[in-house]
């Protein structure tokens, strides 16, 4: 087989394995670590945002509040960065850092959500709180 024709055929040979799920729950290796503890943050971030735009439909009628919203969460955004790249100072450069790295992100935006969670418990008329119930 010439050199050219192997190199066309290597994305199909090592496809199989690229494309097999991985398993997180039994991790050994730290790059499926890795891999595992980015996709638990992608996870966090993505039920974040599902609660963010709820809070946001809630001040359809409130500008100011959406703009206080969106103030807030940029500074929470600035915070969990900065927090998170603390927290994983002491192995920055190592293997370890995007599993640690991802862990603090992770941690810190579940908190976060359920931070966000309690505004969309408001009751009606409950004028210590910025969102309207529902």
């Amino acid at each position: 087989m010439s050199p050219r024709l192997l190199l066309m055929f290597t994305p199909f040979m090592f496809s199989s394995f690229a494309d097999a799920a991985v398993d997180c729950a039994n991790a050994v290796d730290q790059a499926t670590m890795n891999q595992c503890a980015g996709e638990e943050y992608k996870a966090a971030d993505k039920e974040l945002n599902s609660v963010y735009q709820q809070i946001v439909g809630r001040l359809k009628e409130n500008p100011d509040g959406k703009k206080l919203l969106l103030s807030a969460q940029r500074a929470w955004i600035g915070f969990r960065d900065a927090e998170c790249k603390f927290s994983a100072s002491g192995v920055a450069g190592g293997s370890v850092y995007p599993l640690i790295y991802s862990g603090c992100l992770t941690s810190v935006t579940k908190a976060r959500v359920e931070a966000l969670k309690q505004y969309l418990k408001c009751e009606e008329g409950d004028m210590s709180c910025p969102v309207s119930g529902a």
